[in-house]
């Protein structure tokens, strides 16, 4: 927060001089807001000091008749000098007292250094110095009784003398104040986005046992910025029921108007049982329409699935990883083992610029920078007892083998980890590719005949083919929005992947997005119809889908899902805006690509499919915010936050949030383009 200063100042005249009997009886009267704090004595003929009523120092201030002025009077004042006068302000700082109006002398300024408020009202704001302290408090996190610090409050008086400290009721109520008005903005952004909204729900804990429920929104507005605002905030009792949070999302749902306005729901099934995901599914279902028959919900956390591959690679290799660390603490842990070590690599012309850190527990990507450096850095290890003969090495070379073999699969986990905290956040169509290359590498290392790196990578394959199969769905159909690739891409990796299966796969990504757009252009003309106050019904129908409630799109064994084949008769008498987008060239590729842009230039020409590909672009796989992305456990929220009411700690949270998000670029597809796409 900035507080603005107001600093009004007084011309002086340096020949003015005091009263005195030897003055003549036509002087002016002294003006000098100085004199309120010096008196002046005549010493002798001719000459005269200035006194300071506080501290009684002399100044020297008249000679031979001729006046010195009064600039070093006022410095001593204003500059903090007097101790006398430091003393007493520090005394009057609190508000009953006057403040610090009496004790403070306003220096000499040009006019062009004097701040102001704007249209030149120089007069003092409380109420906006209130809101300014609210907002401070939300956007760095400060405690809320930071009002009451006696340091705060003598910061604060000391650049205006006015302020008037708040209360803790008071600047509560402004911040509250302040996220009621922001949601008030942030609701009518949402209530004219053209299309659909995607929710993802992330849950968080705390020392108390009580859970903390993150849903955030993902959407593209009219003007096609993209955004990504927390919606609610919401405290249950047991994370682990099924009720609490089955109510959260419908409290969001009605809060915010969404009915009938979801797309997709991501969480963490490892978070939630599969009776309470389906639960979910169904009461989601009673007052939104569900797209695909609610198959694009129930999505996985892409992050914390990349995580855990992580922490179990990271697992296998606990005691190797772990004598890293210790060789790494020797060296960090003392300041002459860092220059020995750092001059014993410059002796052996070691040409690595890594860094040496000891890793945080709560983090995979800090462990893994950690063996990066120090496998760059493993000869100087090696020779380092030679220097310090307190240093005992216990690693082999071929330990350090097995921990540059780790960092090479670990780099693939952490490269497609990053890309979630990249800000903007990238739009959807550029994750199939990503995880589909993650895909093929951990599946040729499982293949390996290598016996270490197969048994590292296998398990992580097992479960990683999981999460792809279940997830392939919603990713192609997002690349199959980029008018680059379209269905080529999809067709490419499938052939790769699945070999002679791809064409079933083929097949369903093909008839999802197609029942995608049938089911968006049967929504558009059906509000066509109601504008035009029509009363036929000329929306288009298909069959409803009977097949499982887990949410899996595809059967086991690989096998083909039952609602492709609802919409078959239906497709094959349908030339569509999706038929005609997929059937032209490809859009050449270019170094910045704006797809966002694409689809806003190209609404005209494919009115439907601009509204279907914005909100699928829109879509996140990811549920837990770019700061937590490399997070080894749940995040639990501090002691502190705890211990606020519900209301509050929401306000805090989501305005917070949208205040750094008004400051973040709306515009995400084009951060990530300069990846070029290798099939």
């Amino acid at each position: 927060m900035e507080f603005e200063t107001c600093i009004i100042t007084t011309p002086i005249n340096n020949n003015e001089k005091p009263d005195s009997g030897t003055q003549p009886n036509n002087q002016k009267r002294k003006r000098s807001i100085v004199w309120e704090y010096f008196t002046v004595e005549t010493v002798g003929a001719g000459s005269a000091e200035a006194y300071c009523k506080q501290c009684k120092k002399s100044f020297s201030y008249m000679t031979d008749s001729k006046v010195s002025g009064t600039s070093n009077l006022k410095r001593h004042i204003s500059l903090g000098t007097c101790q006398a006068m430091e003393q007493k302000s520090q005394f009057n700082s609190h508000p009953e007292n006057g403040g610090l109006q009496d004790n403070a002398i306003p220096s000499k300024k040009r006019p062009r250094d004097r701040p102001t408020y704007a249209g030149n009202d120089v007069s003092f704001d409380q109420e906006r110095c209130n809101y300014d302290i609210a907002k401070m408090i939300i956007l760095h996190d400060y405690p809320l009784d930071i009002v009451k610090h006696q340091g705060f409050i003598a910061f604060a008086q000391t650049l205006r003398p006015q302020f008037n400290p708040l209360c803790l009721d008071s600047v509560e109520g402004y911040c509250v104040s302040m996220y009621h008005k922001e949601k008030q903005y942030l609701l009518d952004l949402i209530n004219g986005i053209p299309g659909r909204l995607n929710l993802t729900l992330d849950l968080w804990t705390s020392n108390q046992g009580i859970g903390y429920v993150f849903i955030r929104g993902h959407f593209i507005d009219s003007d096609g910025n993209i955004h990504h605002p927390i919606l609610n905030v919401v405290t249950v009792p047991s994370p682990d029921s099924g009720d609490s949070l089955n109510q959260t999302i419908m409290t969001c749902i009605s809060d915010w108007h969404l009915e009938g306005r979801v797309l997709t729901l991501a969480l963490d099934k490892y978070l939630t049982s599969e009776t309470v995901k389906v639960n979910l599914r169904g009461n989601l279902s009673v007052n939104n329409p569900v797209i695909l028959d609610g198959q694009l919900l129930n999505q996985n956390c892409y992050a914390r699935v990349l995580s855990r591959l992580a922490i179990d690679a990271l697992r296998q290799m606990s005691k190797t990883i772990s004598k890293v660390r210790e060789c790494v603490k020797f060296v960090k842990y003392s300041e002459s083992h860092e220059d020995k070590f750092v001059e014993l690599k410059q002796q052996l012309q070691v040409p690595s610029s890594a860094n040496l850190l000891i890793d945080d527990h709560y983090k995979w990507d800090s462990t893994f920078h950690m063996l990066v450096a120090a496998c760059e850095l493993r000869e100087v290890f090696t020779c380092f007892d030679t220097t310090c003969p307190d240093f005992t090495m216990t690693l082999t070379i071929d330990d350090w083998k097995l921990v540059e073999t780790l960092c090479t699969y670990l780099k693939y986990l952490y490269d497609a980890a990053h890309m979630l905290t990249t800000r903007p956040y990238p739009t959807a169509n550029l994750f199939f590719l990503e995880v589909s290359k993650l895909h093929m590498e951990l599946t040729n290392a499982a293949l390996s005949q290598d016996p270490f790196l197969s048994s590292l990578i296998l398990p992580l394959l097992t479960n990683f083919d999981q999460y792809w199969r279940e997830s392939c769905l919603v990713l192609a159909v997002a690349v199959a929005m980029d008018p680059r690739h379209k269905m080529k891409l999809v067709e490419s990796i499938f052939a790769k992947i699945f070999g002679e299966n791809a064409k079933q796969w083929i097949t369903i990504v093909e008839n999802g997005l197609h029942e995608l757009f049938i089911e968006y252009n049967t929504e558009m003309l059906h509000f066509t119809t109601i504008d035009a106050d029509e009363g036929d019904d000329i929306m288009l129908k298909t069959q409803p889908y009977e097949g499982p409630v887990d949410g899996s799109l595809f059967v086991d064994e690989g096998g083909l899902s039952d609602f492709e084949f609802s919409i078959s008769d239906c497709m094959q008498q349908f030339k569509s805006e999706m038929d005609e987008y997929l059937e032209e060239p490809l859009v050449s590729e270019v170094k910045e690509f704006d797809i966002l842009n694409w689809w806003r230039d190209n609404r005209t020409k494919y009115p439907t499919l601009s509204r279907t590909a914005s909100d699928i672009l829109s879509m996140s796989i990811s549920t837990v915010s770019a700061d937590s992305v490399f997070d080894t456990e749940i995040r639990k929220m501090d002691d502190y936050r705890n211990s606020l009411d519900s209301r509050t700690l929401e306000a805090l949270i989501c305005a917070k949030d949208w205040f750094q998000h008004k400051s973040i670029p709306k515009n995400g597809s084009s951060t990530l383009e300069k990846m070029k796409v290798q099939t």
